[in-house]
């Protein structure tokens, strides 16, 4: 599961990408509607939510793996 969310967050960051470009080139013709500003606020969303699980993932695994004789300091 691990590997489906670091390759959505991947996607998701490129759809961020896309969506901060399309708002900015908006904005230049003008005051946009309100939904091109969400072009970009969602995949933000998702990419908070993605991320805060990868940063999160290798400290919940070290916790539920007990310790190794090796891992332990003497």
């Amino acid at each position: 599961m691990s590997k489906w969310i670091r390759q959505s967050h991947r996607w998701l960051s490129m759809a961020f990408t896309a969506g901060v470009i399309i708002y900015s080139l908006a904005m230049t013709q003008g005051q946009p509607p309100a939904w091109v500003g969400l072009l970009a606020l969602v995949p933000l969303i998702l990419l908070l939510a993605s991320g805060l699980y990868l940063f999160a993932s290798p400290y919940l695994q070290r916790r539920r793996t007990p310790l190794s004789a090796d891992r332990v300091a003497p």
